[in-house]
């Protein structure tokens, strides 16, 4: 099936995506490749609906993108995450990270019931707010397998606020008095992608552009608990609502697979047996597998059930959003960071 011929007009149109996607992220980070690589998607499944149909002469490889690359994309972000070179950084940054993270936490469960959103859109939103964008969305979705168009709101309220942060933080940040440090924790914690924690950080100076990057790599190890948890969750409501578990089962098989090589990847890069030189280049391709992922996702979206979502997950990413920056700063004055 991998060597089919059928599948390589697919894989041809998400790799092309998904390079010009990588390229406009790159001018604009505030934007990201995976908003374009989403959004160009869609565009091409508008206008050529028949031929991104699973019978369709792109159907094949689209479908093997959706159903397999995440994985190992995720595992790929894993060797550009040595815990040796976060854990320092952990250390410091511990109490304010955990607490923002533990806080946002407890306000997705209080907000979302009491906006009812269902339990995968609250879920994707959650995540990528509170953990890093994205990847995180993209890693809860190859555990839950939401409905597409979940992930595609999911990540176009990410992309709001990703902008709203770039031009928010950094002048808040001065009024505020900031060291680039400082800021560096708070853009690193608070915001949620990679890229644009990057622009703002750039936007009020390099020593906080590279402190920022340097948090947001240890927040990204939450992805594994993260997973780990969600895969326990999913067993949970399968057990409640047929067959009961079966309490014999290795521990090792609650664990989704991808997050074992993601884990085993990190420690790798952590003993050193990834060459320093391979990191940037290992990031970049995880990037762009994420980015070929999501354009697939968007070829097959159906903007009417994307509408009907209404602005219920955008008011529910908005008020993650806030409290991550306020109990961020807050933790921040308490423990001297400020």
């Amino acid at each position: 099936m991998c060597c089919s011929p059928r599948l390589l007009p697919g894989l041809a149109l998400v790799a092309g995506l998904a390079t010009v996607a990588t390229l406009i992220g790159r001018i604009a980070p505030a934007i990201g490749a995976p908003v374009v690589a989403l959004g160009a998607g869609a565009l091409v499944g508008l206008a050529r609906r028949r031929s991104v149909d699973e019978g369709g002469v792109f159907g094949p490889g689209l479908a093997l993108t959706r159903q397999h690359v995440l994985g190992f994309a995720i595992v790929l972000l894993g060797l550009g995450l040595p815990f040796g070179a976060v854990l320092s950084v952990g250390r410091q940054t511990a109490v304010v990270l955990v607490g923002t993270v533990v806080a946002a936490a407890v306000a997705a469960v209080v907000v979302g019931r009491l906006l009812a959103l269902d339990r995968e859109s609250a879920t994707l939103v959650a995540v990528g707010t509170t953990i890093c964008g994205a990847s995180a969305i993209a890693a809860a979705t190859a555990v839950i397998k939401p409905d597409r168009e979940r992930v595609a709101y999911a990540l176009g309220t990410i992309f709001v606020f990703n902008v709203l942060a770039v031009l928010i933080f950094p002048p808040l940040g001065r009024m505020l008095g900031m060291s680039e440090e400082a800021f560096g924790l708070w853009a690193g914690t608070a915001i949620n992608d990679t890229s644009s924690v990057l622009a703002a950080g750039a936007i009020f100076g390099p020593a906080a552009a590279q402190f920022a990057v340097i948090v947001k790599l240890v927040r990204s190890l939450l992805i594994v608990p993260m997973c780990v948890g969600l895969h326990l969750g999913q067993r949970g409501r399968a057990g409640q609502s047929g067959a009961e578990s079966n309490g014999n089962h290795a521990a090792w098989r609650v664990i989704p697979l991808f997050v074992v090589l993601f884990v085993a990847a990190s420690v790798i890069a952590g003993f050193g047996l990834v060459p320093e030189s391979w990191s940037g280049p290992l990031g970049k391709v995880s990037a762009w597998l994420i980015a070929a992922v999501l354009a697939a996702i968007g070829t097959s979206l159906s903007w009417q059930r994307v509408r009907s979502a209404g602005l219920r997950p955008l008011v529910f990413g908005g008020a993650l959003g806030l409290v991550l920056a306020v109990t961020c700063l807050g933790l921040q004055q308490l423990t001297g960071w400020l």
